[in-house]
């Protein structure tokens, strides 16, 4: 077993308020994107504190939000309370979604998902998104981070546009590809969006 797979693991950074990867809110490039869709369902896979999950939910978009750290799925818990939004709340190992999940959802987000599980498992996670998408449905990620490698150690796990264009290969095509104006700061150009959709 990864140290990635473990709870506790995730539970530690979050009790130590050491979650580098929340931004305080909704991400921009997501906000920007969900006045585009079209409502419908839609899973944050690794939705940490939920600030996404809650801005979907606010934009009449059904969203499941799952984490398997449970200072993230309370703190989710609390805002959509708070906010008085309908988010589902599955604490999980996201490669348990499926066979449950499977052909349920229109849209899938990631960020910082990907970077966040080993990368032996890249390949399992592509699979896990593609088994609980529609046909049609659509994968919207902010792949990052693109200034480390593998080497480097994580998570994050380093990746390249490369890569994830490998991974992502059979089967889908992508939809939408380029680096956001809307990246906060210290992301730009370490992160970018591409849209895969499942076909």
């Amino acid at each position: 077993m990864y140290k990635e797979d473990q709870v506790q693991f995730w539970e530690n950074i979050y009790l130590a308020d050491d979650a580098g990867w929340d931004l305080g809110g909704a991400t921009p490039v997501f906000k920007s994107i969900a006045n585009e869709l079209i409502p419908g369902k839609m899973c944050i896979v690794g939705c940490g504190s939920g600030h996404d999950a809650v801005m979907f939910a606010q934009k009449q978009f059904e969203v499941i939000g799952v984490d398997f750290a449970e200072s993230a799925v309370k703190t989710l818990e609390e805002k959509s309370e708070e906010e008085n939004v309908n988010v589902q709340i599955l604490q999980y190992d996201i490669f348990s979604l499926t066979p449950k999940y499977d052909n349920v959802f229109d849209y899938v987000i990631e960020q910082t998902c990907f970077c966040a599980i080993n990368p032996n498992r890249r390949q399992e996670y592509e699979r896990l998104v593609y088994k609980i998408l529609k046909p049609g449905g659509k994968l919207i990620g902010l792949w990052f981070p693109l200034d480390k490698t593998i080497k480097d150690g994580g998570p994050p796990w380093g990746t390249t546009v490369k890569e994830v264009k490998s991974v992502f290969n059979e089967n889908w095509l992508v939809f939408r590809d380029e680096f956001s104006s809307l990246s906060i700061k210290p992301r730009q150009r370490r992160e970018k969006l591409i849209i895969f959709e499942k076909i």
